[in-house]
This record gives structure tokens, C-alpha cells and sequence, in this order.
């Protein structure tokens, strides 16, 4: 296929690809059929969207989309655990993870609970102290005090901890269960072995929504009414985006209706973090993942474990305002930890080689909470998968994330077999362990070859992949709000990517240390005004910033800027190339 606009190595080295010529025949035909204007016929097809199917796939509905809960294995015993608990006042306490997943899971039990006239115990693990998922002494204290406790967002590989409990445990779970599971009341989770893995693709907090859903009709069945569930979407949808599961099927539905939800405001912990964060417009998957996400999870990462979750659970104002402004302070600090580390890593990344099939860097003091977000950097940088460990004594704890087509979680929960690591688990895309220092190089060497059998060392910088062309001109918020109808966006479904053909720069300034503003000017007076993102740790900004007039193509996504109260297109430049 001839490389879009010719376009064969970018300023960031890539390969620009753009719709086939089949592609465009169905997107032809999507716009013919429905009377939808060609741009989003041809975004439809893009995403491999029939013409039939196109309407459908433009309102997702949660109603013909949600699954029977009971399809999960161990729903309906977890769902009567639960209720007996609920009919007999017993006292529940909810383990969940520290991250935004595990706090919405454990926010949206806490809400329904209150409900119906229940307080439930929050217990989540401290990042350092004590490390993901449940441990032992932590379960035995919780199992001394309550009789049932709930863990969201972990337990699946907790044999132990849950043994150590004492007491009844419920597990409601997505990452990847092992050969065995442990003797938990119930186990619901998507990805056990035993499971079809049609669900897969859910995080913790739609699998808590499911059991939800499903005592409720127990609730009905019995004549009584159950919590307001729609309501509680906004809770789901933020985990769903935040914790980057692919936005296809239920999860499209869970999104589209989450955001309509979060739109009205009614959470008083969403309202004070979307003022803290500056959210001047409706909510949208990127505000999700890039404005809210990042500050929840600050509390996991650099602060207080539980601030995220109490934040989503609280229904007193102040309470909110208080922590919002709180998480807010953490982010900024959590931005200049991740600079330092990302920093030290990419270096010695490039030090040892990024030509195999896994990336990865390792050191004293690196802090826990960030290296997560530094991994996903060097995902980003060299599209191989990437491990990033921070040492204390002799131990480390790392996280990893993967590339498209590259079980990560699968791989690491081989080492634990083996022995090489600690622990760890995970799911495809991203993972985390804890390893002695001693076998640091075993394990990633180890590591490097599990992943290398997956294809992972095969991929050069990744293509650009681009839906269409436009002109600055043609960028207007009206076919915005048009191309939105096919979102929400996010994992498996990212927003629509364009390329502007033989553009010039009419103004470039630096903004702060590594990003770049621009206007782009087109032969015929249109205009764009453009940002790129950390330009300037790579050779787009250079380029750019010294253009000498010439012309360039570009490519990136558009969004609606409201500063100002004067709404207008924009473009979110990702990458560029010099014309002609």
C-alpha cells in the first residue's frame, strides 16, 4: 500500500497509512445508506462498521447490550452472599486496589449500600507498605471485625489472604486468574481460565455493576426495589476509560450512558475534581482519561491510598471539595516524580537497547507509584513493551505495559511460576510484580524472550494510522460534534486521526519546557491553531519551531477549545512531515 500523502518516514519516524480503497467503497456506502455525511461514513467503516449496522452503532444501547449477569460464573452465588449480607445488617468491609478501577469498584458498593441503609468498611492497601492486592494481615484484621468482606479490583491469585480472612470472601475481579483459584465464596471474574472470556474485555468496576445489577433483580423478583443504577454510571464509565479497557461492545454503552450521567453533575466528588482539573465542557473520554483519571489515582500513587475512593463515595460537598483540592496537589507532585524517573529510564532504556523484544529500566528510589506511567512513556517511545522497576534494599516493584498483540499479563504470571519474581499478574496490556534483586537480569532476560515469541521485537516505529484529510478550513466544531457520534473514544476505538496536506506555520511558541503552539495556515486563508504535546523530547519540535516558512504535512485529532467561552477547532498534533 503507497505510504498517505507519500508520506514514508515522519518526523517521528513513522510510516503514514491511510483507509484502504475497500475501506472507502464501505464508507461510500455507509454515507449512501444512512444519509450520514461522508467523513463519518467513512470513520464508521474505518472501525469495520456495516451499513446496516451503522445507526445501531452510533446509539449503543445498555439495554440490548448488557449481558445476563449470570452468564459470569459464581454470579448468582456471590449476588445471594451478598444480599444475605445486605437483609441481615452484617457487617461488610470492601479490599479494593488503589487505583481508579479499584476506587470506582469500591465506590459504587458504598453507595448502593448506603442506599439501603448500610455502612460498609473501605480498606485499600498502601502502594509501598504493602503492595497490590490482599495480604495477610490485612484480611485477618478485616476478618476479626466484619462477616464478609468484598474484594474489587484484585483477589483472584490471593490464596492466602483470602484463607487468612477467617470469614466469608467475595471476589469480583478482571485481571488474569491462575490454574487454581482460591476458596472464596465466590470468584466472579471475566478472565478466569474457566470462563469464555466474552466478557474479557470488562474492568472490576462493570463487574461489580453487573452483580449490582443483578441483586437488584433479585430485589425486584421479591417485590422491593433496589438503588438507582443508571445513576451510578458516571462511576463505571470513569473506570472504564481510566483503566484503558477496549471501548467495543457493553463497554461502548457503559461509556456513552456514563458520560451523560456525569454530565448532570449530581456527584458531588466528580463536580469539586472537575472544577479543581478546569473542566469548562461536557465530559468526554479524554477528561476521563487525561483530566480526572490522573488525579484519582495521585492518592495510589504519591499520597493516601483511600483518597480516590472516599472522593467517588462521599455525598458531603465540603468533605469533596477538601479532597479534590487534595488529589490536585498530589498530581502536581506526581508530574515532577514521573519527569525525573522518565528521564533516568529513557536513558538507561537506550543504554542497554531497544531493538529486543522488551524495554525496560530499574534503580534505587525510583518511586513505586510513578513507574507505571513512566513504562506506558516508554511503551509509547520505542512500541515495544516496557517494565520499570524502583529498588528498595532488595526488592523491587515494577509495572509494565504492553503493545497491541502482546500478552504482557500472561508472560509475567509465567515468571511467578517459575519463580523468577516474587509475584505478579496482570492482563494483556499492563502488569505489575515485585522481584529480588538478585534475579532482576534473569527475569528480564527471561521476560524478553516470552514476549519475543509473541511477535514483540518484529515492530519498527509503529505506523501512523490516518482516517482522512482535511483542511483548516474544513476544521470546524460542527463536524466535531458530527464525528463525536461515533465515540465515546478510547482503547480499540480511538478518536479519529487526520492529516492536513502541504500546510504552513503562520505562528510556533513554546509552551513550557517541551510543548509546542502553532497556526496553520492553508493556500486558501484558513486557519487552525494547533498543539503539540512533549514536542520537544523528540525531533518534531526542533523541526517545527525552526521551519522557515516551508510546508509541512500534519496529522493529529481535532477537539473543540473553549477557552475563552469562544468555541473552536483544534488540532492535537501528533505528528508531521516535511511536503514535497
Amino acid at each position: 500500500m503507497t505510504a498517505f500523502l507519500n508520506v514514508e518516514t515522519s518526523a517521528l519516524g513513522r510510516r503514514w497509512i491511510g483507509p484502504s480503497l475497500d475501506s472507502e467503497r464501505l464508507g461510500l456506502a455507509i454515507s449512501q445508506a444512512t444519509g450520514f455525511p461522508p467523513v463519518l461514513g467513512q470513520i464508521l467503516a474505518n472501525r469495520n462498521v456495516q451499513p446496516e449496522d451503522a445507526a445501531a452503532y452510533l446509539t449503543p444501547s445498555l439495554r440490548e447490550l448488557m449481558p445476563d449477569p449470570s452468564t459470569l460464573i459464581d454470579m448468582d452465588k456471590a449476588t445471594e452472599r451478598f444480599l444475605q449480607a445486605v437483609d441481615q445488617k452484617q457487617r461488610i468491609a470492601i479490599f479494593a486496589d488503589y487505583d481508579v478501577d479499584g476506587g470506582a469498584s469500591a465506590a459504587l458498593l458504598i453507595v448502593w449500600l448506603r442506599e439501603r441503609g448500610l455502612n460498609a468498611t473501605l480498606y485499600i492497601p498502601d502502594r509501598i507498605d504493602e503492595g497490590y492486592g490482599p495480604n495477610d494481615e490485612a484480611m485477618a484484621m478485616l476478618g476479626r471485625d466484619h462477616d464478609l468482606i468484598i474484594t474489587v479490583d484484585c483477589g483472584t491469585l490471593s490464596h492466602d489472604p483470602i484463607k487468612a480472612a477467617g470469614i466469608d470472601v467475595i471476589v469480583l475481579d478482571h485481571h488474569q486468574g491462575g490454574e487454581t483459584l482460591p476458596d472464596a465464596v465466590a470468584v466472579v471474574n471475566p478472565n478466569r481460565q474457566d470462563e469464555t472470556g466474552d466478557l474479557s474485555y470488562l474492568c472490576a468496576a462493570a463487574v461489580v455493576f453487573l452483580m449490582l445489577a443483578s441483586a437488584n433483580r433479585t430485589l425486584r423478583a421479591r417485590g422491593e426495589s433496589g438503588p438507582d443504577l443508571i445513576a451510578m454510571l458516571d462511576l463505571v464509565a470513569l473506570a472504564t476509560v481510566a483503566d484503558v479497557a477496549p471501548l467495543i461492545g457493553f463497554n461502548r454503552a457503559l461509556v456513552r450512558q456514563g458520560l451523560s450521567v456525569m454530565a448532570n453533575r449530581n456527584r458531588v466528588g466528580l463536580v469539586a475534581l472537575s472544577d479543581v482539573a478546569r473542566m469548562n465542557s461536557a465530559p468526554s473520554s479524554y477528561h476521563l482519561g487525561y483530566l480526572l483519571g490522573p488525579r484519582i489515582n495521585a492518592g495510589g500513587r504519591v499520597g493516601a491510598a483511600d483518597l480516590g475512593a472516599r472522593l467517588l463515595a462521599t455525598n458531603d460537598p465540603s468533605e469533596a471539595e477538601a479532597l479534590a483540592e487534595r488529589l490536585d496537589a498530589l498530581n502536581t507532585e506526581r508530574r515532577d516524580i514521573e519527569a525525573t524517573v522518565q528521564a533516568q529510564a529513557t536513558e538507561q532504556a537506550e543504554e542497554r537497547g531497544v531493538e529486543r523484544g522488551l524495554v525496560w529500566a530499574a534503580a534505587d528510589g525510583w518511586h513505586p507509584g510513578v513507574v507505571g506511567i513512566v513504562a506506558s512513556r516508554l511503551k509509547e517511545a520505542f512500541n515495544r513493551p516496557a517494565v520499570v522497576i524502583g529498588i528498595d534494599g532488595l526488592e523491587g516493584k515494577g509495572s509494565g505495559r504492553s503493545v497491541n498483540g502482546v500478552d504482557l499479563g500472561s508472560a509475567i504470571a509465567t515468571l511467578a511460576r517459575e519463580g523468577l519474581i516474587i509475584k505478579g499478574g496482570g492482563h494483556k496490556m499492563a502488569a505489575g510484580l515485585s522481584i529480588s534483586i538478585d534475579k532482576l537480569d534473569a527475569a528480564m532476560e527471561r521476560l524478553t524472550e516470552l514476549l519475543e515469541k509473541q511477535g514483540s521485537a518484529n515492530a519498527g516505529p509503529s505506523d501512523l494510522r490516518i482516517d482522512g484529510l482535511i483542511s483548516p478550513a474544513g476544521a470546524s466544531v460542527e463536524l466535531i460534534e458530527k464525528l463525536e457520534q461515533a465515540g465515546p473514544f478510547g482503547a480499540s476505538s480511538p478518536a479519529p486521526r487526520f492529516a492536513l496536506a502541504s500546510t504552513r506555520i503562520s505562528f510556533a511558541k513554546r509552551a513550557g519546557d517541551s510543548h509546542l503552539r502553532l497556526t496553520l495556515t492553508d493556500g486558501g486563508g484558513g486557519k487552525i491553531d494547533a498543539i503539540a504535546f512533549r514536542a520537544f523530547e523528540s525531533d518534531l519540535g526542533p523541526m517545527l519551531e525552526n521551519h522557515g516558512g516551508q510546508s509541512f504535512h500534519f496529522a493529529g485529532r481535532l477537539e473543540v477549545d473553549d477557552w475563552g467561552g469562544r468555541r473552536k477547532a483544534k488540532l492535537k498534533l501528533e505528528d508531521a512531515a516535511k511536503a514535497g
